[in-house]
């Protein structure tokens, strides 16, 4: 069996073409900062789950998902263009809590050293 489905790659393709596109094509003010974090896409290959991180908190992440969601035209009509596939998935955004999660767990893991050093 192959190691990577298509279905994979595909998603691959997106993210990095999404990225680029991020960087150098649209210039949505709540899109600044916004990271795509990774890419699902299903077997058929009809639906592109995208996470994405952004500055901001709470805040921050509801802006870049109504700005994600308001690009959503441009955004599959580019990556049709550059990716040339026969059936463009549709894209649906969600917000990738991971990174706050991870920063959360290091702010605790420093709390607890802290709290060490000062007993000893």
């Amino acid at each position: 069996m192959r190691p990577f489905s298509r279905a994979d790659r595909v998603g691959g393709l997106i993210k990095q073409t999404l990225a680029e596109l991020l960087l150098r094509q649209i210039s949505d003010p709540r899109l600044t900062g916004a990271v795509i974090t990774g890419v699902k896409v299903t077997g058929d290959l009809r639906l592109a789950k995208i996470y994405f991180s952004a500055p901001g908190g709470e805040k921050g992440h509801q802006e870049a998902k109504e700005g994600f969601e308001q690009a959503h035209g441009f955004i599959k009509r580019e990556l049709a263009q550059r990716l040339g596939l026969r059936y463009m998935p549709d894209l649906r955004f969600y917000y990738d809590a991971s990174i706050d999660y991870g920063a959360r767990i290091e702010e605790l893991l420093k709390t607890v050293k802290q709290r060490d050093e000062e007993d000893h």
